[in-house]
């Protein structure tokens, strides 16, 4: 199985035409598209997106990524193995939240043979991506594609700040529906409430609007309420019932206003 996810859309041909030569290799291959609407040169939005796909495909599913500024500059085309699939896409970060060590097991795609015979210098995703995955989806051994890659471009991803007030958290990306993915997962989050009295739990500000305690779903809240949770991807989300947390916060302003503190429970 081969997953693309790219910055493409769908009203120009290059999906297709990345499936074409997939499919001229690898005819029996099934191809799963994980989006192509993320926004242009987002490579932190495509980042997000591959690490929701992490537990939900088959041993050794391929995954191609091609949100890709520096395509035809000197910056590399990988492949890694991580959480029991392989990851493909360029050297750029984009592969920074499925990134499982230090140094991972990785190989640059140096090895022209694999390669579409003519590559184009603005088009990786159909002339070395594509028939990379199609060779892996035939069985050919990932090390056999080029040579050992260490130290791979990792985003600075924010975290969370602790201050005197609890903590601050930062608006990582805005889904098409307008909620706002915070950089808090849960694992984080229950490591800071383990250190708050059994009786507290969270309360969330942003700026002076109190959201309150952590919801479990959108219907906990009144209609345009606004409410925290943590979204199916594990991170803290925040929302607006029926309505847009985006519209409401500004995403580009969110963060470092985004506050949670202890307090009494409230949903």
């Amino acid at each position: 199985m081969i997953t693309l996810t790219t910055d493409f859309g769908l009203s120009d041909p290059y999906v297709g035409l990345m499936k074409g030569i997939i499919l001229g290799i690898a005819p029996a291959a099934a191809i799963v598209d994980l989006t192509h609407d993320v926004a242009p040169q987002d490579v932190l939005g495509a980042a997000l997106v591959i690490e929701r796909a992490i537990g939900c495909f088959p041993e050794n599913t391929i995954h191609v990524v091609v949100v890709d500024p520096g395509v035809g500059s000197g910056r590399r085309a990988v492949a890694v193995r991580a959480h029991g699939n392989l990851w493909i896409g360029p050297d750029n970060g984009v592969l920074t939240t499925v990134l499982d060590a230090a140094q991972p097991d990785a190989v640059s795609l140096t090895r022209p043979e694999h390669h579409r015979r003519s590559v184009s210098a603005t088009f990786h995703g159909r002339d070395v991506f594509a028939p990379i995955a199609a060779r892996l989806e035939s069985g050919m051994p990932m090390a056999s594609l080029g040579d050992p890659a260490r130290d791979l471009v990792r985003l600075d991803l924010p975290t969370p700040e602790r201050t005197a007030d609890g903590l601050t958290l930062h608006v990582l990306h805005a889904d098409r529906f307008g909620n706002l993915v915070t950089d808090l997962d849960r694992q984080a989050y229950d490591r800071w409430r383990g250190d708050l009295p059994l009786d507290a739990s969270g309360i969330l500000r942003i700026d002076e609007v109190e959201i309150g305690g952590l919801s479990r779903t959108y219907a906990d809240v009144p209609e345009g309420a606004a409410l925290a949770y943590f979204g199916s991807g594990g991170r803290l989300e925040i929302a607006v019932r029926n309505g847009s947390a985006a519209d409401r916060f500004d995403p580009s302003t969110a963060s470092n206003r985004i506050v949670l503190s202890a307090g009494s429970l409230r949903i």
